[in-house]
């Protein structure tokens, strides 16, 4: 019996779904098919990942929302229990990476946001709308005088990001290269650890030098707010520096993928881009900047969490120390959530997404990353009304192993 009962347990564990899993050739902006399945047949189940633990995988939209805002559900990554870590990099850097707003939970949690909130409350961000209108219409500027065809990514989505990440944190843009070579290379779940190690590194010693400046000769922005709650005591200064890293890499990394994939969706669908090229109201640019961010969902790692106590839902019971994986880009394809998931509709109602996560951790640099969008978006479709692809589809080189899904490049023309 008890043999029985153990080649039971093993069988179920060989069919158990190894997590990350490949997208579908021909389908580049789908979740992978075995992730559909497997919200279809359970939103709720466990996963195998490349420690050989298995943590329990999320896909539906509703149970997101409630495991993301339920106190017992934590994002301290050395919680007792086992962490569901992307890499073994990830898993061995932990030990010694301070706490964060991305690894805590209240009160220190709200304590560290507290800290760098004020400058990504919404008034304060649309205050930023002109000077980045000016930098879009700069870069395109620059875009139309160079070569035809162009790489959009280089032209226009990563600078956006970048110029503006650099001002708003108050680092000199003259140094944009060095960010987006280690901040990719940190983020790249396929690069050697020591190489991972190296770029972060090497964010982390140039930030603290510019801290340290910061200190001495404050401006107006970011690292100069917390250069003057390191000397009032409210923060670390390590606590700064590691702050300032994760802003810059997820200031830029993310918002630049969007901006060129969001415009691959809309070449690819032609009346989609006409709603948005045409419209006079900046409501429908909006609404279209909400529903590509649902329909991308780029973080393809999901959102990482262990459970603190005992969990009862969508009728399973989550142990305490279980590790969770929340992927987002399934829940936004959650036909219970948004019907015809599979199809973008620039004029679907798409807030309730959950691209920026949920709850008390939900993403701090939203208003900035969707102003962003909005001004890219509403501006360059219209100035260069006969932009398209320069390349096929099926030869892009999308982004497989990075924590963010993109493309290594996007060849337009006009």
């Amino acid at each position: 019996m008890a043999e029985t009962l153990a080649g039971a347990a093993s069988d179920a564990a060989e069919a158990m779904p190894e997590f990350p899993m490949p997208r579908a050739a021909g389908c580049p902006f789908a979740p992978p098919p075995a992730v559909e399945e497997l919200r279809e047949r359970n939103p709720i189940g466990k996963v195998r990942i490349w420690d050989g633990s298995t943590p329990w995988m999320i896909t539906g939209h509703a149970l997101q929302r409630a495991l993301l805002t339920d106190p017992r559900v934590s994002a301290n990554d050395k919680s007792p229990g086992s962490f569901p870590f992307v890499t073994a990099y990830r898993q061995e850097i932990a030990k010694y990476t301070p706490e964060l707003i991305v690894n805590t939970d209240a009160p220190e949690h709200t304590r560290l946001r507290r800290m760098v909130n004020g400058p990504f409350l919404v008034k304060r961000i649309e205050a930023m709308r002109a000077p980045i209108q000016k930098i879009v219409d700069g870069l395109i500027d620059d875009m139309l005088a160079g070569p035809n065809p162009a790489d959009l990514l280089t032209a226009l989505a990563l600078p956006v990001p970048s110029l503006v990440i650099s001002e708003l944190l108050g680092v000199p843009y003259a140094d944009h290269e060095f960010f987006q070579e280690n901040s990719s290379l940190a983020l790249d779940r396929a690069a050697a650890p020591e190489d991972s190690r190296a770029a972060s590194n090497a964010l982390s010693s140039y930030l603290d030098d510019l801290l340290g400046k910061k200190l001495t000769d404050p401006g107006d922005d970011v690292l100069s707010e917390m250069a003057g709650r390191v000397e009032a005591g409210e923060m670390s200064r390590s606590e700064a520096v590691h702050m300032g890293v994760a802003m810059l890499i997820a200031g830029h990394e993310t918002t630049a993928t969007m901006i060129s994939l969001g415009t691959l969706v809309l070449l690819e669908n032609p009346e989609q881009l006409a709603l948005v090229r045409d419209s006079e109201d900046p409501k429908v640019v909006a609404g279209a900047v909400e529903e590509l961010l649902r329909y991308l969902s780029i973080v393809q790692v999901g959102l990482r969490r262990v459970a603190t106590e005992d969990i009862e839902i969508g009728g399973q019971v989550i142990r305490a120390g279980d590790g969770l994986i929340v992927d987002l880009h399934a829940a936004n394809w959650d036909p219970e959530a948004f019907p015809g998931a599979d199809q973008v509709d620039v004029t679907r109602p798409a807030r309730k997404h959950n691209a920026f996560g949920y709850g008390p951790h939900q993403c701090l640099g939203q208003s900035l990353a969707r102003l962003e969008l909005q001004v890219v978006y509403g501006t360059l479709y219209r100035r260069v009304p006969t932009l398209r692809l320069a390349a096929r589809v099926e030869d892009l080189d999308f982004d497989h192993d990075g924590t963010t899904y993109g493309v290594a490049s996007l060849p337009v023309t006009w």
